[in-house]
């Protein structure tokens, strides 16, 4: 089973830079999108009959959203952490008949840290959600989870111990989800790899000199660590200031088609 997850920063944007060439091209079995800021009814950017679409759309215009592509139905879409509901769009669940799928935009805690206090409170309720999950089934998660956890999944760690994305606080939340249970793909396979990253600032001459940070990820639960096959970062792939992040599952993961 093969999944995709991507930020696009802006979804009818991505879609002129070559988003369709490229999701056509990697045929996933389920393919998620973050930060898609797209309105209800504007969905209609993507149309491919393989693939049954799910989108949570923000309140606020041009802003979050996140959306999935899956080839299977199914057996339930739930949207939000405590309530089937959420205004910045950030969390779809998907329920297969063996696993659930969790695609989120986590909240950024802004420049300022303005916002750090929400993300933490944001990060716990988003934990226990998924531990709520994996008490009844394995969880596979993914998206941009907006912090770099070790000092190797960014370029400059020193310089940007207090910035937002690298605080000990961000760091240490992701600590605690894969402490409960949870595991880093793309860590999983390639402990120690230096220079592996999803997301460039546009600031000139960044992305070429590949000045970067790890952002994007795949997490599952632990007790699925022995069914991945593979995990990588489309890095090549423009379109957005994030690329594309993979994860190959093992076929007894496959999700069966639900009636």
């Amino acid at each position: 089973m093969k999944l995709v997850s991507w930020n696009v920063n802006g979804l009818r944007a991505c879609v002129n830079k070559g988003f369709h060439d490229y999701f056509h091209s990697i045929d996933a079995d389920i393919f998620c999108l973050q930060e898609t800021k797209l309105q209800d009814g504007q969905q209609c950017l993507v149309q491919n009959g393989d693939y049954h679409e799910y989108w949570n759309h923000a309140e606020k215009k041009g802003y979050s959203g996140t959306a999935v592509f899956t080839r299977l139905k199914p057996l339930s879409v739930r949207y939000g952490i405590e309530e089937n509901y959420e205004p910045e769009g950030r969390v779809l669940t998907l329920e297969f008949p063996d696993f659930y799928l969790v695609n989120v935009y986590t909240p950024n805690a802004r420049r300022d840290l303005s916002r750090l206090e929400f993300r933490m409170e944001w990060e716990d309720r988003f934990r226990h959600y998924l531990l709520e999950l994996d008490a009844k089934k394995p969880v596979v998660v993914c998206g941009d989870l907006n912090v770099a956890h070790r000092e190797l999944d960014l370029k400059n760690p020193k310089s940007n111990r207090q910035n937002a994305g690298f605080t000990p606080e961000e760091r240490g939340k992701l600590t605690e989800l894969l402490e409960a249970g949870f595991v880093d793909t793309f860590r999983h396979l390639y402990p120690d790899l230096e220079g592996a990253y999803s997301w460039w600032s546009y600031m000139p001459k960044m992305r070429e000199r590949n000045v970067g940070w790890r952002i994007d990820y795949f997490l599952v639960s632990s007790r699925l660590a022995p069914s991945i096959l593979s995990a990588s970062i489309d890095a090549p792939i423009l379109g957005s200031d994030h690329c594309p992040v993979l994860l190959e599952l093992a076929p007894a993961l496959q999700p069966t088609e639900a009636e």
